[in-house]
């Protein structure tokens, strides 16, 4: 009320008040002032009562007659208006209860004034319920005159009004009776004394009643007054009445407060004396009726049943005995039997529909079936309702499959009726049609022609009616086809789920300790009577009575049931309708199965077994149990006789599958249909929830599963479930989709079915097994001596009931075993072979892991019990049975490997026992295991099993059936070696412990302990065990494995063998590694060179290694490597182990024979072990770890600059950069303390070995062919880059046969030419002045020689000119490349690569030497100016020696390869002469420098008048480049040689000068173009010649008349040549007229004019007393000649003249004067 009295609504009402009686003022001022003043003094009156008191509200209740006056008067004026305002103000004070009593029967009357006027009658209708719903004022009279008048206004015309005052009616009657229910609530603490009811002397009498409750009793007994047409005693004034609206308003009563009836007697004796006779009375006309009795026969005309209150009668009946069945028994016994016999056939179509509604609203309440059953069925002298009910319920749905007589004129006038005969005729035909077609779309039951479609009619569980639902129909509907069947239909479906979910609910409650698989439905509250009944007796009493109720029901209602669900389970055409036949029919056996009922409980079960297979389908079983006596029982209902319907074969369902039928002779095939899927599903459910209760049934229920299981094609998967599987042979089994997704679900319930066994007492077990084995036998018969798939039924579910009793598997385990080891696993059927193993199998894997009480682990013989069959497994040679059990034996170790103990030995075993010729799959899982056991197990097991683990991982290896087992088996062996390693401590503890107790065993028994690689200590055997399995497996014919396998043999060695003791390491080299390399040598040598096309398959083989040779190379290469490294880490191990100098021959043997292999890779491969046993490459440890410097034990020597050079070679070093390499070397570690004298020996066999490698390789061969083999350049620069720090360690015993062996090496190993397709990647392209690594480690090689000499003792510098010779050797190659052999080489200029044809394959490249030449020749010139003064450098005539070479390029000039050599020639020339010209002159008189000079002086004449002609494309700048170096030349003359001409040989002067002269003039060259003519004469050398000449000419106080005549006669020469050109040119100008001359001419006459005035130029710089007058007087007399040049029409020629007349200016001078005083 919060809403209505809070202030703010207070002083909204009193405002609205105000309001509303202002506006009824205004509207009343001109027609009703009477009104309009009681509407005022109505303001002031609300006004005073507001300012007067503070509980406003009741105040205004108080005076609410004065309040309502006015608006009562306001509707007393009948104006609409007014009316409408006056009502709405009323409702508003009604609806905040501020309406007194008295105020309240104004308002009535006022109301009923206007009802009787016919005025705002929807107002009325609402202000009446307003007045009544708001507050609980009005009672008695006005109470039933407010009712009465809604009544009234229920039959006016107006519909709309009669439809609103109906509802109101029904509104205002629940009013009364809710008042009445509060009012009970209010006293109900109050006990009070009842008053004994008198008779119903007076029925009025109803003084016992509290207000409210009697007018709930006087508007009931009115409402039944009405309904019997007789007069009411309490609502006066009533006019007319419907019986339909009564009968409504009677039920919603009973329906909605059964409590009210329940609890007062008053009204408990109306039910009893008023409604049930009124209803039995209302329902004659239908009783008497019968349809199709023709009127003339009966003198009466009977009153046809009237549907709108034969539907409602039923109504109220439903709720007659729903609510009040405890207090009307005997009137609910006449109800029952009225309803039973409204579904006689010959009662009107819908009549019998609202009859079954009825019928289904009672099926729906188990607790109400069973009290009927109590009260009735199981009194003496009682009818069987219960039975009746149920039997009818058969007997209509047969009579409605069964065809209605024809000719049936009675029916045809009745509404609705004329479709009786309907649901033959017409639809069975349509139906049959649809059927024809293949397709019945509607849900449907189809029996013998007759077609019935279901509906839809209600959700399980609930009986919505359709047609007692329908209040508003006069006519009889139509009922659709169908209707009734479905909802008969439900009643039964309801009927079972009621009952059993009922009886299995209170049975669970009896016995708690086995709950009931199927879920207790909440069942409705039980009746108040059986509840006393269960409180007073005790809980024994209570159970035999209960179960005599139960079995009653059961017995009363099995037969009718049945005889209906098989009927419709044959007619149904709908999975959802057969799913529910079916899960009735299951719960039914079920619960008969509980009670103990074995004839129904067989019944139900033969039935849903008849209904799996296809009809007629020939099972013994079926027919022969006493169970299947039932179906050729006939019941009797009602007095028809009923024959249990075997599924008929017409049927028409979908064949969703097509199988065999299981019998030992192949017959045809039979149909599955969905419908048998269904009941089969059925079977399975039945089985599974309800095995405990079977007993009997069991043989049958499995038998039938057999069969169905086989035709299905149901194939056993793991664990022994039924999957759906291919059938092997025959018109084999077809599944249609629609069977396919049902298949899975079948098979997990099949399995469920038996995981149940595990309830099973151990006897009952024994028998299923015994059952399941006799089975097995029986199939297996079937299966001999014919291929067909045999049935494994038995032998999967042997699994399955093995495995769900894992708990007590000890009982069974050997007849389980026994029988799958020795009968089914040999059985020649593969198929039953291979079960019998999956069976198997399964067992012992489920045994394992089974958590069993004690644990395994403290069971060894258990354990050992259940591993053994899988040892026995080993007997069967078929190989799908190892392949099983290998498969057994990998699951065991994923699952158990942990706890295996004692039983490791027989698991490896079983690895172990595979053969290489069991084929790949077994090898493959074998194989598996063993990884599994390696990767996880191995900590687990004990160590003495580990050498079985490495001797079964080494015969994996050895498998040639698949490549990878073999390389993953040699990964196996690795990972084996890493556990040794890291559990080396806790493995060697047990293994001696293990070892101790051996020997201890043997001595007792007096044999020797045998094991092999015996003396070693047991933990140290183990690894050589390793070693030797890996061993064997490096000279495996495949090469993969082989790499694999030497890979890991050496990766162990090194990481692991810090671990052996030290006296093993022995073995290690002598058994295991030199055995090894020769065995590897000896394949090598002998492997077959002839192709492998491909690698097996489609594998393509790179051509590096496509024959057995190049794949044994590989190995070879690998294993040389190996032994390398361990010699190389492990050397502080082996020197002292005393045979360490005969192992080092050894490996060197080995490194030489690689060396000299004729095989590039291992060649090469040879020489970097080479490298790494003289630790030059530095031993890169397993971790790869750059920072960590390397464990050398011997002193290294630092290396010069990178050992490796550009190209192939880059191999060779493992480290990141050059600085990084030098800084490991350099890193001083102190050398190991061994016998120096024995190291020495080391590195000379080291040397002797290298000089022999380097002799055999470089040796040109003496014949060519094709495959004639020449060694790689990477293989000759890895040899040569061997030799500096081999040298380190030898080089203070080196002398100089030592340095001749070297020079032949390095010579011959610069020679060796590259073969043309290698050329590419290792010359640099052909401008490119690089050096090839080879070259580069040559001249490191010397370097590193000549670096030593210059710091060794006195007596090692003889070395020095050897060493020259070698440098000067290679210049030479600049010009004339070294030959190999007798090897046609290309020039590498002819090679260049831009030609397109790239040579013969079998040509061979020289390489470009120039590159190398040239920096031979800096090297010659950086070590002469180091040495030149050594002794032995002066006495070997090393400077005679380079100019001598030298002087090849410089002749040859521009003809040398590369221009580069002849310059570089020239600035070495230079250089060399600057420091040895000096010291020539020092030892002149020794005479040793004699043979020099001549040798000098031919070089710069071959160099300075070179025979050779410049390349036409010569620039003029880079001509006059090389004219500098001309001029260069001649001022070294200059400087060098000239001053000190005293000091050198006269004719070397001679010559020099000679030279010069030459060179003054002829310098000029035939060949050039005009346009660079005057550039091409070299006029700056002539220059410097000239100067030069003149210089020594005149400059030189002449020491000897020979010198001076020297250069004058010089100097005549010239100026006669001049003289003689410019005559001959003169001429031969004049003679040619306008003729050009030839080019040469011009070109002599222009240096001629040229020279002449450098000449005098140089004349007049020189001193004059050194100019003979002679000369002067030559010069002077070319002048006439030069004038008459001037003619000719050469410009060029004109120009030079110019030049040349211009320093004559110089002569001009006056005549001397005449000869005074004998002066001139």
């Amino acid at each position: 009320m919060s809403g209505t009295n809070s202030p703010e609504a207070v002083k909204k009402l009193l405002e609205n008040m105000q309001s509303d009686l202002r506006a009824l003022s205004l509207e009343c001022k001109k027609k009703f002032p009477p009104v309009k003043e009681a509407a005022e003094s109505g303001i002031i009156k609300v006004k005073t009562i507001a300012a007067r008191n503070t509980e406003i509200l009741t105040a205004l209740k108080e005076n609410s007659s004065e309040v309502v006056q006015p608006f009562l008067m306001g509707c007393g004026t009948k104006e609409p208006k007014i009316t409408q305002l006056c009502l709405a103000a009323i409702q508003r004070l009604m609806s905040h209860e501020v309406v007194s009593e008295t105020a309240a029967g104004n308002i009535i009357n006022m109301l009923w004034q206007l009802m009787e006027n016919s005025l705002e009658e929807l107002k009325l209708l609402q202000t009446v319920l307003v007045l009544l719903t708001t507050n609980t004022v009005v009672h008695d009279e006005a109470l039933s005159k407010a009712i009465v008048l809604c009544f009234r206004l229920h039959f006016t015309k107006d519909n709309i009004t009669n439809n609103t005052a109906a509802a109101t009616v029904r509104q205002v009657v629940t009013v009364v009776f809710e008042r009445m229910v509060a009012e009970d609530e209010r006293y109900r603490d109050i006990i009070e004394q009842p008053v004994l009811v008198q008779g119903n002397s007076n029925r009025r009498s109803v003084s016992t009643l509290k207000p409210c409750a009697k007018d709930a009793y006087m508007l009931f007994q009115d409402l039944c007054q009405l309904v019997n047409a007789d007069a009411p005693y309490w609502l006066v004034g009533m006019t007319e009445m419907t019986r339909t609206f009564g009968l409504e308003l009677l039920e919603s009563v009973l329906n909605d407060f059964p409590q009210v009836f329940l609890q007062h007697q008053e009204f408990s004796f109306l039910l009893k004396e008023r409604v049930c006779p009124l209803v039995i009375k209302l329902f004659s006309p239908n009783i008497k009726f019968r349809q199709g009795s023709s009127t003339s026969s009966s003198p009466a005309p009977v009153e046809k049943p009237y549907f709108p209150i034969c539907m409602r009668l039923l109504r109220v009946v439903s709720v007659l005995i729903k609510q009040f069945y405890s207090l009307l028994v005997t009137e609910c016994e006449i109800f029952l039997s009225l309803l039973v016999k409204f579904l006689d056939a010959d009662k009107p179509q819908w009549l019998r529909a609202v009859a079954v509604e009825s019928i289904h609203r009672l099926c729906v309440q188990p607790q109400l079936l069973r009290s009927f059953c109590q009260s009735y069925d199981m009194k003496q002298h009682s009818t069987k309702v219960f039975r009746d009910i149920v039997n009818a319920l058969g007997s209509f749905i047969q009579s409605l499959f069964l065809v209605p007589p024809t000719g049936n004129p009675a029916t045809t006038n009745q509404a609705g009726n004329n479709n009786s005969g309907g649901p033959v005729s017409a639809p069975a035909n349509s139906g049959m049609v649809g059927i024809g077609g293949g397709v019945t779309l509607l849900p449907a039951f189809e029996y013998r022609g007759t077609w019935i479609p279901i509906l839809t009619v209600t959700v399980q569980g609930s009986a919505k009616a359709t047609y007692l639902e329908m209040l508003d129909k006069v006519e009889p509907p139509t009922i659709p086809e169908g209707y009734a069947m479905s909802v008969a239909f439900h009643c039964l479906l309801d009927l079972v789920r009621g009952i059993t979910s009922m009886i299995e609910g209170e049975l669970g409650e009896v016995e708690t300790e086995y709950q009931s698989t199927s879920e207790v439905a909440s069942s409705p509250m039980h009746s108040s009577e059986q509840q006393d009944l269960q409180s007073t007796s005790d809980q024994m009493d209570k159970e035999i009575v209960s179960r005599a109720v139960w079995e009653e029901m059961v017995n009363a209602c099995w037969c009718g049931l049945l005889a209906a669900l098989s009927l419709l389970l044959d007619a149904s055409t709908d999975e959802a309708a057969t799913e529910n036949i079916l899960k009735a029919e299951l719960t039914m056996a079920a619960l008969c199965g509980r009670l103990g009922l074995v004839t129904s409980r067989d019944a139900f079960i033969t039935a849903i077994c008849k209904g799996s297979l296809p009809p007629h389908y020939a099972l013994t079983v079926l027919n022969t149990t006493t169970a299947a006596t039932l179906s050729n029982k006939s019941y009797s209902i009602q007095g028809q006789s009923v024959m249990m319907i075997s599924p008929s074969s017409e049927s028409h369902q979908q064949v969703v599958a097509v199988g065999q039928p299981l019998a030992v002779q192949p017959q045809g095939t039979v149909m599955l249909t969905s419908k048998n899927i269904q009941c089969m599903r059925t079977l399975l459910n039945l089985a599974h929830c309800h095995g405990a209760v079977l007993g009997t049934s069991w043989q049958l229920v499995l038998a039938t599963l057999q069969h169905l299981v086989w035709i299905l094609g149901l194939k056993p998967s793991s664990g022994g479930a039924l999957k759906p599987g291919r059938a092997v042979e025959g018109p084999s089994t077809v599944l249609t989709t629609a069977v396919m997704t049902d298949l899975p679900v079948i098979s997990n319930i099949l399995s469920r079915l038996f995981e149940s066994s595990q309830y099973l007492d151990d006897v009952s077990l024994h028998h299923l097994i015994n059952a399941l084995c006799s089975l097995s036998l029986e199939a297996m018969d079937m299966a001999y001596g014919n291929n067909k798939e045999p049935s494994l039924f038995a032998v999967a579910k042997l699994l399955e009931t093995g495995l769900v009793n894992m708990h007590r598997i000890e009982i069974l385990w050997r007849p389980l075993t026994g029988h799958l080891l020795e009968k089914v696993c040999q059985h020649p059927n593969s198929r039953m072979r291979e079960w019998g193993a999956e069976a198997l199998t399964s067992l012992i894997k489920a045994g394992l892991t089974f958590n069993h009480e004690p644990p395994l682990s403290q069971n060894q013989r258990l354990q050992l019990l259940l591993l053994n069959p899988l040892k026995e497994m080993s007997n069967i040679n078929h190989p799908d049975i190892r392949l099983k059990q290998l498969e057994c034996v990998l699951q065991i170790l994923q699952s158990q490997g942990d706890s295996l103990g004692p039983g490791w030995p027989l698991v490896l075993g079983v690895m172990g026992a595979i053969r290489n010729d069991q084929g790949e799959s077994l090898i493959r899982t074998a194989f598996q295991c063993l990884q599994l056991v390696v990767t996880d197990f191995l900590p687990t097991m004990p160590c003495t099993c580990l050498q079985i683990v490495v001797d079964v991982a080494g015969s994996f290896g050895l498998h040639n059936q698949e490549l990878n087992i073999s390389l993953t088996s040699i990964g196996l062996l690795w990972n084996i070696s890493d556990y040794f390693f890291q559990r080396g401590e806790i493995i060697e503890k047990e293994l001696n412990k293990e070892e101790a107790a051996q020997q201890k065993q043997a001595e007792e028994k007096g044999v020797v302990l045998n094991r092999p690689f015996h003396p070693a200590p047991p933990f140290d055997c183990l690894w050589l065990c390793l070693y030797a399995k890996l061993g064997e497996l490096c000279v495996d014919p495949r090469p993969a494995v082989r790499k694999s396998a030497g890979q890991t043999l050496f990766s162990t060695i090194g990481a692991h063998g810090t671990l052996l003791q030290h006296s093993t390491w022995h073995t290690v080299i002598w058994k295991v590694l030199f055995n090894l390399l020769d065995r590897v040598r000896e394949s090598s040598t002998t492997a077959d060179k002839e192709k492998i096309e491909s690698g097996g398959g489609n594998i393509l083989i790179h051509h590096s290694r496509d024959t057995a040779e190049k794949q044994w190379a590989e190995t070879w290469v690998l294993t040389l490597a190996g032994v390398a490294r361990i010699f190389n880490t492990r050397r502080y191990l082996l020197q002292p182990l005393g045979d360490f100098s005969r192992a080092w021959d050894v490996l060197l043997d080995h490194i030489q024979s690689a060396a000299l292999s004729k095989n590039n890779e291992v060649s090469l491969a040879a020489l970097k072990s080479f490298q790494e046993i003289l630790q030059i490459v530095s031993p890169v440890r397993d971790s790869d770890k750059p920072e960590t410097s390397p464990v050398v034990n011997v002193p290294v020597p630092v290396l010069i600059g990178p050992i490796s050079g550009p190209g192939l070679s880059r191999p060779f070093i493992r480290t990141d950069s050059i600085g990084e390499r030098l800084g490991r070397y350099s890193n001083s570690e102190p050398p190991i303390v061994t016998d120096e004298l024995e190291d020495l020996n080391l590195w000379w066999a080291a040397w002797n070995t290298w000089y022999r490698i380097g002799s055999e390789s470089t040796k040109p061969p003496i014949t060519f062919d094709k495959l004639t083999f020449i060694p790689s350049q990477p293989f000759l620069t890895a040899l040569i880059q061997i030799f500096p720090a081999l040298y380190q360690h030898i080089k203070t015993g080196f002398n100089m046969d030592d340095l001749q062996k070297l020079g032949v090496i390095l010579h011959s190993a610069v020679s060796v030419p590259i073969s043309s397709d290698a050329s590419p990647f290792i010359l640099p392209s052909y401008t490119e002045a690089v050096l090839t690594s080879l070259q580069e480690a040559v001249l490191t090689a010397l370097d590193v020689l000549q670096k030593a000499i210059c710091v060794g003792p006195e007596n090692m510098q003889i070395m020095y000119p050897a060493i020259f010779d070698q440098l000067l050797a290679f210049v030479e190659f600049s010009c004339k490349p070294p030959q190999y052999g007798q090897l046609e080489t290309k020039h590498i200029a002819n090679a260049k690569y831009n030609q397109i044809q790239l040579f013969a394959p079998a040509e061979w490249v020289a390489l470009n030497y120039v590159p190398f030449a040239e920096r031979s020749l800096e090297v010659v010139v950086d070590l002469y100016q180091k040495t030149a003064c050594h002794k032995a450098v002066v006495n070997e005539k090393v400077l005679q020696n380079i100019i001598k070479a030298l002087r090849v390029p410089l002749s040859l000039k521009y003809s040398c390869p590369s221009e580069s050599t002849w310059k570089l020639a020239v600035s070495s020339l230079l250089k060399v002469l600057s420091i040895g010209l000096p010291v020539a002159r020092q030892h002149a008189s020794s005479g040793k420098f004699d043979s020099m000079w001549p040798e000098l002086a031919n070089t710069f004449e071959d160099f300075l008048f070179t025979k050779s002609i410049p390349p036409d494309n010569l620039s003029i700048q880079e001509f006059q480049r090389n004219e500098s170096i001309d001029v260069e030349v001649v001022q070294l003359i200059s400087t060098e040689i000239l001053p000190y001409a005293n000091f050198i040989p006269k004719e070397f002067v001679g010559q020099i000068m000679t030279m010069l002269n030459k060179g003054s003039i002829h310098s000029q060259s035939s060949s050039f173009t005009e346009a660079e003519i005057d550039i091409r004469l070299r006029e700056e050398f002539s220059k410097m010649c000239f100067e030069t000449l003149l210089q020594f000419s005149f400059s030189n106080k002449v020491t000897t008349p020979q010198e001076g005549y020297i250069s004058r006669m010089a100097l005549s020469v010239l100026l006669k040549r001049s003289q003689d050109v410019l005559h001959r040119y003169i001429e031969d100008e004049r003679l040619s007229g306008k003729c050009p001359l030839p080019r040469q001419q011009v070109t002599e006459i222009i240096f001629v004019l040229k020279a002449v005035s450098t000449l005098i130029d140089s004349l007049k710089k020189t001193q004059p007393e050194n100019v003979d007058g002679n000369t002067w007087a030559q010069v002077i007399a070319l002048y006439p000649t030069l004038v008459e040049c001037i003619t000719c029409s050469s410009s060029e020629v004109c120009s030079a003249l110019k030049e040349a007349l211009v320093p004559f200016k110089d002569f001009m001078q006056p005549p001397a004067s005449k000869v005074q005083n004998g002066e001139s």
